[in-house]
């Protein structure tokens, strides 16, 4: 059953930009050190933060309803499985949010997919519950 979508696109050049101004103070308010650790490998990181960037708004309007609030960006972090596959984590709020949406006796799942073509970035977000 599915809980929420969300979807999000991104200009890699934005991210970029931000990047040159600002840094570090950026970087460490968005992303945690496992995925600043994930994109400073890369050649052109930029376009791997911006899809991080896309994937942690996704998510939260997956996660949202009527009522909720903002969550902090560090609370959904992305990380890849050993096949490469780009895997969304909860944390605090977002955790606790995805929670209490999830119907009971039933487990929480997110699907998460990225792609990029530059300069955009774009990522897509299925919750749903599923039974255990």
């Amino acid at each position: 059953m599915i809980i929420g979508i969300g979807t999000d696109f991104c200009d890699i050049r934005r991210i970029e930009k931000t990047i040159e101004k600002f840094d570090d103070r950026f970087l460490d308010r968005i992303f945690t050190k496992a995925e600043r650790a994930y994109c400073d490998t890369k050649s052109g990181r930029a376009s791997y933060y911006a899809k991080r960037f896309a994937a942690k708004e996704a998510a939260a309007k997956a996660l949202s309803g009527p009522k909720t609030g903002h969550l902090r960006w560090q609370d959904v972090e992305v990380k890849n499985d050993p096949s490469g596959r780009p895997v969304i984590y909860l944390h605090r709020a977002a955790k606790e949010r995805l929670d209490s949406l999830t119907p009971h006796g039933m487990n929480a799942h997110i699907q998460l997919s990225l792609s990029d073509d530059y300069p955009y970035a774009q990522a897509f977000v299925i919750t749903e519950a599923v039974a255990p």
